[in-house]
């Protein structure tokens, strides 16, 4: 028996198992720690970053929870790695203060089609043709959506922190409607369940919301609440919001995009071809929202979401996989 050879061959054929298990575990040794908003409503795309991550072999901490800001400057300076839920353009001031291209990586839009706006009852919105924010230059129309005796129409608004909230303020400047409407903020998710509370009491009511998310599941546009436009375009970043058909509900139609620090999404390719890559349906998330708001709501929750999503659509999660690992190459 030829000694050498036989060893010659263990030690090859050691050395093709192990470049074998690297092609297919690229992030093998390489620890990933996520960031979110508190909004666990955003908690699915994320975890489902996170299944990818863990089947290209990175260890990935448990989501940290952080306002937008936070988590901008924690993927700057590299106390985090990426974040699923960068709201394009709406987090474009936030995004660049933070240090823009030159400290993130961001390619692809994960969920794209992410509307935003406000909204009435459709019952006042036909009985007193209201169809633009405009209308509430009326005082007759403010006291219609008066819930504090003050005259003014209440808008159930947005939560201090999410950007949205520097859109409605500049457009109240804008329009001349500083004196109609209150902006009503807070915690969002307990100001729009007494709002739709006030809806099944019979009760006008004017919010802002967003897709994706459960709210539109419950109210229903064209069905029971309707969009409200706005007189032009006027926004922070100075954005065109009018859409082909016509309309301008005053918000552009947002994407989420997946934003990395640079520098290790440049030392890991195969994560960041599948931050590029991954591709979420607006449908596919409202959905899984609406079985938070029906209480299933824990993290172990919205893993079996996760997970049960993977499955019915394993064919695409694995095409991600086989992307990445080529990239890593």
């Amino acid at each position: 028996m030829n000694i050498k050879h036989t060893v010659t061959g263990v030690l090859m054929a050691g050395s093709v198992a192990f470049a074998a298990q690297a092609a297919e575990m690229p992030g093998k040794g390489v620890t990933v720690q996520p960031v979110q908003s508190t909004i666990s409503e955003e908690t699915f795309q994320t975890m489902l970053v996170d299944e990818a991550l863990r089947q290209l072999g990175y260890e990935v901490k448990p989501i940290q929870q952080v306002d937008y800001s936070a988590g901008y400057t924690a993927i700057a300076n590299g106390d985090a790695t990426f974040m699923a839920v960068n709201w394009y353009p709406l987090h474009n001031t936030m995004y660049k203060n933070a240090g823009g291209d030159d400290k993130f990586y961001r390619k692809g839009y994960y969920i794209k089609g992410a509307a935003q706006g406000y909204l009435i009852d459709k019952k006042t919105a036909d009985k007193y043709n209201i169809t633009n924010l405009s209308d509430f230059q009326d005082p007759k129309i403010d006291k219609l959506f008066d819930t504090d005796g003050d005259g003014k129409a209440d808008l159930t608004g947005c939560q201090a922190g999410w950007g949205c909230e520097g859109v409605i303020e500049y457009q109240l400047d804008a329009f001349n409607l500083r004196d109609n409407i209150t902006h009503n903020q807070g915690q969002y998710a307990a100001i729009i369940s007494d709002t739709i509370t006030r809806y099944k009491d019979g009760d006008p009511i004017f919010y802002y919301t967003w897709t994706p998310y459960w709210v539109s599941g419950i109210l229903v546009p064209g069905k029971d609440v309707v969009w409200l436009e706005v007189p032009r375009s006027a926004n922070p970043n100075g954005t065109d919001t009018a859409l082909p058909n016509g309309k301008n509900y005053g918000f552009d139609i947002n994407s989420e995009r997946i934003v990395a620090n640079r520098k290790w999404a440049e030392a890991n390719p195969a994560a960041a071809k599948l931050f590029e890559v991954m591709s979420l349906s607006v449908n596919d998330v409202s959905a899984e929202n609406m079985k938070i708001r029906q209480g299933e709501d824990t993290p172990k929750d919205i893993m079996a979401h996760t997970q049960a999503w993977i499955k019915a659509h394993q064919k695409t999660f694995d095409g991600w996989l086989k992307t990445a690992r080529a990239a890593a190459k």
